[in-house]
């Protein structure tokens, strides 16, 4: 299991992550505060606060390919 923290500013990039993370055939959820979403889905994303940093979990053992795939999404 990997966590990093994503930042998406706008539409276009929820539409550009969703895309990414539905190719990804393990699971992805995104957390802000104490909601839980899948991140494939872009109405759960929506009802996010997307203001502030929200942490992406990733399970699977090829996670690395999905992070590399959202690198312009990842924040520190």
């Amino acid at each position: 299991m990997k966590s990093v923290n994503i930042k998406l500013s706008t539409i276009e990039d929820v539409k550009k992550f969703v895309n990414a993370v539905t190719l990804y055939n393990g699971d992805a959820d995104l957390s802000s505060g104490r909601y839980v979403v899948d991140a494939k889905s872009i109405m759960g994303i929506f009802s996010l606060d997307l203001s502030s940093p929200i942490k992406l979990t990733v399970e699977s053992d090829n996670a690395d390919e999905l992070l590399n795939n959202i690198k312009a999404f990842i924040v520190e």
